[in-house]
């Protein structure tokens, strides 16, 4: 990598891109929280954590859409990813909708989980960048 090389992603996009991923991974911390100590208000951290996730995922949906429009290298890797991210995370905001333990429980650790992982997984893509051979 030079100085000269463009960016992996555009900052805006960047500072968009960690909102999801800071959101859906802290509602994983707070389902843990209720586990253990069966505090209702760990739920609705959780929910509000996720509907943050979702709201931030669809708006770096959009911007991923446009990527791939302009062609740009990886782009639909990392447009899937952000789709399952973001149908786990409305899941997920489904569940932890239900009432006292029924919305957190295992289903509801396992989906904060998944979308917390889809979430790493669409922002490692999206700052990796192909070795260049000289």
């Amino acid at each position: 990598m030079t100085p000269n090389d463009p960016p992996a992603v555009a900052p805006l996009h960047a500072i968009l891109l960690a909102f999801p991923i800071a959101l859906f991974t802290f509602a994983v911390f707070t389902d843990l929280a209720y586990l253990g100590t069966a505090q209702i208000q760990w739920t609705n951290f959780s929910a509000w954590l996720i509907a943050g996730g979702l709201l931030s995922g669809g708006l770096v949906g959009l911007w991923a859409i446009v990527d791939l429009v302009r062609g740009r290298r990886r782009a639909l890797t990392y447009l899937l990813l952000l789709a399952a991210m973001w149908v786990a995370g409305l899941v997920n905001a489904f569940q932890h909708s239900r009432d006292g333990w029924a919305s957190v429980g295992a289903a509801g650790l396992m989906l904060s989980l998944l979308s917390a992982g889809l979430a790493l997984a669409a922002g490692w893509v999206a700052f990796s960048r192909r070795e260049r051979s000289s």
